[in-house]
């Protein structure tokens, strides 16, 4: 019985992704935080999506739920807000893949659909616990704009790479 190297591959490149997203903000802090722009890496959204469209990952819920807790731990201190977010973000691309025939359009469409909940989702959580004040349209013209023009441009770099890679290894 041969063992696919994904199983290995695909864990590995989640937490680089994740630890990535906090070394790009933190490199790139001056140009990614301004008083008029805050733009959110979210390299870890892109490896779970690519996973599903093109992967063939075992518990890749389960592997969602312990980024979320990584994630939270690290970065946000609040535990549980990724630990939700990133196996709903999961969940939801599933069920929207299903009903498309795989295309660069289809999963960068379904990429931004998932960025778009998962960081209304987190400003809600923010706001809801008083850690932001914000108004809604401050929010969408800061950051949420921002973070999908920046996540897009990643997109674009890494979409064709990474298809091959979760093809040619999920086999």
């Amino acid at each position: 019985m041969r063992i696919s190297r994904m199983r290995y591959f695909f864990p590995l490149g989640l937490f680089v992704a994740l630890f990535l997203d906090g070394a790009l903000s933190q490199a790139f802090a001056g140009a990614m935080f301004t008083s008029t722009l805050a733009i959110e890496s979210r390299l870890v959204l892109l490896w779970i999506v690519m996973a599903v469209c093109f992967g063939k990952i075992d518990h890749i819920l389960v592997w969602s739920i312990l980024a979320g807790l990584v994630f939270d731990l690290y970065y946000t201190g609040i535990i549980g807000v990724f630990v939700v977010i990133l196996p709903l973000i999961m969940y939801l691309t599933k069920l929207m893949y299903r009903f498309f025939t795989p295309s660069f359009i289809v999963v960068l469409l379904i990429y931004l659909i998932d960025i778009t909940v998962a960081t209304v989702m987190f400003y809600w959580i923010n706001l809801l616990i008083g850690f932001t004040n914000v108004s809604m349209a401050g929010f969408i013209g800061l950051s949420l704009g921002s973070t999908l023009a920046y996540n897009l441009a990643v997109f674009v770099l890494l979409y064709f790479p990474l298809q091959r890679f979760f093809e040619s290894f999920s086999k």
